[in-house]
Formats: structure tokens, sequence, C-alpha cells
């Protein structure tokens, strides 16, 4: 006979052919952050469920350490969208009612929005938002998904949670069929390089306003335009130039040779990136580097 009680904080099991022994459970409601632990991710068997006909997915449980981590949508949530929206502006001030307008349009068809939730451990209070991240389908790449605004709470920065939002985001992407994420970051290349991204070319996230552009438009969209001459405009009040007297047409002068450079012998082809240049800037003129890894 074998008796097992699970729902103690303890695990008790009772066989009469071995000496019981108590399994004590760690604390799962407690918040360790412990700089020289290393998260592990630890994926819970509820991800087998998650379709994408369902209305309001399943969590999804990650558990770094004693620290139980849930990533959930956002319009599953809307309790804590103020929570999230107070994460997002303190790394980007904007406007809180653009904040929460934003944050309220997520959807299971996106774009949409993830956080990293930890258990309060308070008990009875609202979960801890540690982390957001928003998805958004790719222009003419079906199985590919634009990761942005990723960013994990300040004081919790340094100690894996990161990582877990990044992993955690791959699994939920192949849970719903896509093969392939795409970023960009400003200075974070060496992060995501260790989590197996590589540097790759721009692509367009359709959002909510987005119109469909061309695919050889979007190629030069993310890049630094050189500054145009001014344009010399004539006047609708200007003078027009005299007439030639009639007759006889004169035949045109022959073209001018062109001079022969090297830029005409070959085609003009983008600069190649590394993780110390590249030709990519923002809408501000900052310097970008697009990323992508398949997952």
């Amino acid at each position: 006979m074998e008796l097992i009680l699970s729902t103690s904080p303890a695990e008790l099991t009772l066989d009469p052919a071995c000496q019981p022994e108590p399994i004590p459970r760690s604390n799962l409601a407690k918040l360790t952050l412990d700089p020289a632990h290393q998260p592990e991710l630890i994926l819970s068997p509820r991800l087998s469920e998650l379709t994408p006909g369902s209305a309001c997915h399943p969590e999804m449980t990650l558990r770094p350490g004693s620290t139980e981590l849930t990533l959930e949508p956002v319009h599953c949530r809307p309790e804590l969208l103020d929570a999230c929206a107070d994460l997002i502006n303190e790394q980007w001030p904007r406007s809180r009612a653009s904040r929460l307008h934003s944050l309220g349009q997520s959807s299971d068809n996106f774009p949409l929005c993830l956080m990293l939730l930890s258990s309060n451990p308070t008990p009875g209070a609202a979960p801890i938002v540690v982390g957001h991240a928003r998805l958004s389908r790719v222009l003419d790449q079906p199985q590919s998904l634009l990761v942005e605004t990723v960013v994990v709470a300040r004081a919790l920065r340094g100690r894996g949670f990161g990582r877990c939002l990044m992993e955690g985001l791959e699994v939920f992407a192949q849970a719903r069929g896509f093969r392939r994420l795409h970023l960009t970051t400003h200075d974070q290349l060496n992060f995501y390089a260790h989590l197996g991204y590589r540097l790759g070319e721009p692509v367009q996230g359709l959002v909510f306003t987005s119109r469909r552009l061309p695919t050889t438009l979007l190629s030069a969209f993310p890049r630094a335009f050189p500054p145009r001459p001014p344009c010399n405009v004539l006047s609708p009040t200007a003078q027009a130039a005299p007439r030639a007297p009639k007759g006889p047409s004169l035949p045109p002068p022959p073209p001018l040779p062109e001079p022969l450079t090297s830029s005409s012998l070959l085609p003009a082809r983008p600069l190649p990136q590394n993780l110390l240049e590249t030709q990519y800037c923002d809408l501000r003129g900052c310097p970008i580097f697009w990323m992508e890894k398949d997952i």
C-alpha cells in the first residue's frame, strides 16, 4: 500500500517496504534574487495545450531556481496594464495614456505584448511584472516574428531574467508555428549573440497602423540617407525664357563621353555590418544593428 499526500507544503510517501522520508518543497512564492545563481529554464507541461486558436493562451511557467515566473499575454491580465506601462516607461519615457493605449491593442492576432511575471511574496497581492516584450508579424515572412520593446525591471537586471524572457519568447513562438525571430539593438549585441542571434537584414513588422510597403523600399528605409542638395524650383511668377526665332532647327550636339570611374564599373552594394559598425540607423539617426535567430 502506498499513500501519497501532495496537498501539504511537504511531500510525504509511506511505503511498507521503505522507511518514510519527508521531501520538503521549495517556497515558490518567494522571490529569490541571488546574483551568483544561474537561472534554469523549466517549461510547464501545459505548453502542449497552446494552440493558435485559443482565446487566452495557457501560461508558460519558468522557474529560475526557486523563483516561479510566468510568461503571459497582456490582454489576458488587464489588471496589470498599469504596472507594465510603468516598467516600460522606466526605460523609455512616454505619455502614460499613449503607453496604455499601445498595450491595450495586444491580441492573439498580433502584435502581442507579453509580460514576464513573478509570484508576489505577499499573500493575495498581484504578481510582480519582471519584464516585457512585444511580438509582431513580419512582412512577406509568414514564419517570422519581430521582437520589440524588450525590457527587464531595472532593479532585477543582471540576474538572468533577461535570458529567461528571451528563451520564453522562443518557446511561445515555436508553439504557434514560427521559425525565426528578428530584433534590433543599439548596444546589447553581445547579450543577443550569446543567445544564438546573428547579424541579419532589416525587416518590416506589421503594426496596427502600418501599410504594406514594397520590399525594395524596405531595404533602403532603415539606412542613413546622405544629405540631398536643395532643388531649384522655378517660381510661377518667374518670366519665361525668350523663344528662339522660327527657322530650320539645328541638329543637337553629340553627347560628351562619360568619365570612367570605379563606381560606374561595379554595381552599388550595401556595406557589410559587423559587431563594431553598421550601415543602418534608426529614425533618430543612431546606429542600429539588425539580428535574427532560427528557432
